[in-house]
Parts: C-alpha cells; sequence; structure tokens
C-alpha cells in the first residue's frame, strides 16, 4: 500500500556458523507496518531481535525468508536509501572535526552541493541546539552534544524515514529529554520514525504504536494511546507469563 514505509511479511533470519549449520534463529517469522507520518517502536529485552530486524530494513543483512521493502523498493536500492536516515545506536564521529564539518561531510556523502550543505548544515545545527560549539572538535563534547550531532547528521539528506536505534542508549536523563524533545519534534513534521529500545518509558513518551518482541517473535502490538495502561503494565501483561521470557534480562 501507498502509506506503508516499511513493510515485513514473514521475515526469518538465522545466522550459521563457518560450516553453514545454523546456530541462531535471530527473528522468526516476524511481520510489521509502519505507515507514513507515524512512530514506531520496536520493543524487546537485548538479544530479542530487534537490532538484526533494523540491519534487516536498513539493507545490511538480508532476511533467510520471508519480504522485507521500504517505499516498495528492495532495502538495498538506491532510491530506497535516499530516502532513509540512520542514527545507530553507537555513533562514532571524527574527533578532530567540528560539528560543522562533522555534517559537511555527511553532506558530501548524500551529495548535496556545497549552498545546500551549507544551509542544511546551519538549519540543523539550530535545531540540535549546538550552534554556539559549532567550532569545536567534537572529541571534546558530552556524550548528550555527541549524540545530538550524530542525529543531525542522519538528518541532513533530508530523509522521509529516520531509523533509531537506542536513540537514548547510555544518556543521562538531561540529554535523554533533549534527544526525545527533538524526535517528537521531527514527528510533528510529519517524518516517519521507527526507533528500537529497552527502555519502556522513553518509548510511551514519543510512539504512535508499538510491537514487542522476543526472541525474534512479534508478542503484542497497538497504539500507546490506546492501551488503558502504562506501557511497562501493558508489557507485563502479555509477556510476563511467557516461558521463555526472562523478566531480568529486561529489567536490567
Amino acid at each position: 500500500m501507498d502509506d506503508d514505509v516499511v513493510l515485513l511479511d514473514g521475515v526469518v533470519k538465522t545466522f550459521r556458523d563457518f560450516w553453514l549449520r545454523p546456530t541462531v534463529r535471530a527473528v522468526d517469522g516476524l511481520s510489521l507496518r509502519v505507515r507514513r507520518g507515524e512512530v514506531f517502536g520496536l520493543l524487546g529485552p537485548n538479544g530479542s531481535g530487534k537490532s538484526t530486524t533494523i540491519k534487516m530494513i536498513l539493507g545490511l543483512l538480508s532476511p533467510s525468508g520471508g519480504k522485507v521493502s521500504l517505499f516498495g523498493l528492495p532495502p538495498r536500492s538506491v532510491e530506497a536509501r535516499r530516502r532513509l536516515g540512520y542514527l545507530p545506536e553507537l555513533s562514532y564521529l571524527h574527533p578532530f572535526l567540528t560539528a560543522r564539518e562533522t555534517l559537511r561531510y555527511y553532506a558530501g556523502l548524500c551529495g548535496l552541493c556545497r549552498r545546500e550543505a551549507s544551509m542544511r548544515t546551519d538549519q540543523l545545527l539550530k535545531m540540535v541546539g549546538l550552534e554556539s560549539v559549532a567550532s569545536r572538535p567534537v572529541g571534546g563534547f558530552s556524550k548528550g552534544m555527541a549524540r545530538r550531532v550524530a542525529l543531525a547528521a542522519s538528518l541532513i539528506g533530508r530523509p522521509e524515514l529516520l531509523v533509531l536505534d537506542e536513540p537514548t542508549s547510555g544518556l543521562d536523563p538531561v540529554s535523554t529529554k533533549e534527544v526525545k524533545t527533538l524526535v517528537r519534534a521531527l514527528a510533528r513534521g510529519g517524518m516517519t520514525v521507527l526507533t528500537t529500545s529497552h527502555q519502556l518509558a522513553d518509548a510511551e513518551d514519543i510512539c504512535d504504536r508499538v510491537m514487542i518482541v522476543n526472541h525474534g517473535r512479534a508478542v503484542a502490538e497497538g497504539r500507546v494511546a490506546e492501551l488503558g495502561t502504562s506501557l511497562e503494565e501493558f508489557f507485563l501483561a502479555k509477556v510476563g507469563d511467557a516461558d521463555d521470557f526472562v523478566l531480568a534480562d529486561f529489567l536490567a
């Protein structure tokens, strides 16, 4: 459908050893749909298959079975990638480049001309609140500031879909609030956002719909506004009795 930005249909991902023997089924028959203009949260404990799913959506991994598409296109197609922005869980920025130079570097990778790259860089530095430190090397930034630079870099090409892998991982409460505020602002501007997290409170603050996964399978899916309870209570009600779910892993 035209409104489907991300579509997974019965996706399976099995990792194999050197002799091609199956070792781990990280994703097991997962189907999901992210519609245009919504913030969709893919939630679950560490090791539940979230990052593997994201890597297949990005075209970094090929599924062992099922179908993955972005905008109705194969994830590895040039057209799909032009419409995509990605913030990885760990952001590796060149420590000797300034914030401004970092964004212009990514603008060049996106094929922006010099004039547009300069304009977009200034706009994004203002949006993430780093105008006053734009000429400082990012190696001296706090983790929260570096995260904002990385988020700005993921937006430099004006993506239609923004994929965020654990966007608040390792951040202090103030930096977490800043990142969530930026994500909400992008959503209000009409951007489609797909985010993974094992932090339920963060997802509850920014997501329209969520899917909870465990051991590569969908456990529950629904709109946050219609749950009638907190996301944590909803999660526990849906998966707390699952035989193979270890609550300690989720709360660690």
